[in-house]
């Protein structure tokens, strides 16, 4: 436990964590308060429409976490109050993830709440699993990206370079893998973000697995880059 109080201490004690946190919670609400207040018919699926956008942030806020420590050379403090460094990356790819968490269903539960009020006609109500599953299945998507994050910036040390890998990564590259002659369209129903697109959705999209299967592959995916990056940080110099 202490070594999460130390953690939340350094993230929050940067403007920067303060300023991701508002901006995942304003562009994650404020597109479905866009979308609800233009669309007579909105459905569960797509009050979360924003939750996109919040992703990004998270994945930026979550790098900062660790890029910060290097840019400034406090990750050298850390590892010598804390020699253990799977304790020291652990604690603090926890307390990111489950801060991520926290965004995540306030986002989402915001965001199906604003519908609900400029959208007062559509059917919003969370009658069945899938519904609970599309809202409050944000938080899980968040927490398991932030650990990606966490992952690629202890990876990369770098925060411009690790934010534009992760972008490109979620935004384009998966997209552009599906253009690949012959084996583009397969090898794009197993790429991670498709499958925590899928897990939010409602289905029917054609992908391999289901709903928890998609994220059990996303966090798996997941895991994996974040052990990889802790025997980096285990055998690099600080």
């Amino acid at each position: 436990m202490t070594l999460l109080a130390v953690e939340r201490i350094k993230l929050f004690s940067t403007r920067s964590a303060w300023w991701c946190s508002a901006l995942v919670l304003a562009l994650t609400i404020g597109f479905a308060g866009l979308f609800a207040s233009q669309l007579d018919q909105m459905t569960v699926s797509m009050t979360q429409v924003g939750h996109q956008f919040g992703l990004m942030v998270v994945l930026v806020l979550a790098t900062l976490s660790i890029t910060t420590e290097y840019r400034f050379g406090t990750i050298r403090s850390t590892f010598l109050a804390v020699p253990n460094r799977t304790a020291a990356l652990a604690a603090k790819t926890v307390l990111v993830a489950l801060v991520a968490l926290v965004l995540g269903e306030i986002a989402a539960f915001g965001s199906w709440g604003v519908s609900n009020l400029l959208s007062p006609n559509a059917d919003l109500a969370l009658t069945t699993a899938d519904d609970w599953r599309m809202v409050a299945g944000v938080g899980l998507v968040f927490a398991i990206g932030a650990v990606l994050a966490v992952a690629v910036g202890a990876l990369l040390r770098q925060t411009a370079g690790a934010v534009t890998l992760l972008l490109i990564w979620s935004l384009l590259l998966e997209n552009l893998v599906g253009m690949i002659p012959t084996i583009g369209e397969d090898v794009q129903k197993w790429m991670p973000f498709n499958h925590a697109s899928n897990f939010l959705a409602s289905g029917g999209d054609g992908m391999p697995l289901g709903p928890w299967g998609s994220l059990g592959y996303f966090a798996g995916v997941v895991l994996a880059i974040w052990v990889v990056s802790l025997v980096v940080v285990q055998r690099r110099d600080a």
